[in-house]
């Protein structure tokens, strides 16, 4: 475990062994929500409902001018935009970001 982990957080091997399945559950363009789970200066982490092994991240290179990081804890919602297959992660562009452009 690492200082991000959370005990109820699923571990990479689990996340990786889960990929196919989250890539077919959240193709580009599905609307998501979920709650942030870490805060990183290149971005959030976010555990996306009802996909429990799929790791979420927007990063600031799709934040507009003048948006912000959401908090820790934070509900949000926003988009799948890309797959990144060599770390499984989602890409997900949240809706106050795209409010903003």
């Amino acid at each position: 475990m690492t200082e991000y982990d959370q005990p109820n957080d699923p571990s990479l091997e689990q996340i990786r062994q889960e990929w196919p399945a989250t890539v077919a559950a959240l193709p580009v363009g599905t609307r998501i929500t979920g709650q942030v789970v870490d805060c990183q200066p290149f971005g959030v982490f976010i555990r996306i409902d009802d996909v429990p092994n799929a790791l979420g991240l927007a990063d600031i290179g799709s934040m507009p001018p003048g948006a912000s990081l959401p908090a820790l804890g934070a509900q949000v919602s926003g988009k799948v935009v890309w797959h990144t297959d060599y770390n499984y992660e989602v890409r997900i562009r949240l809706s106050e970001w795209i409010d903003h452009s």
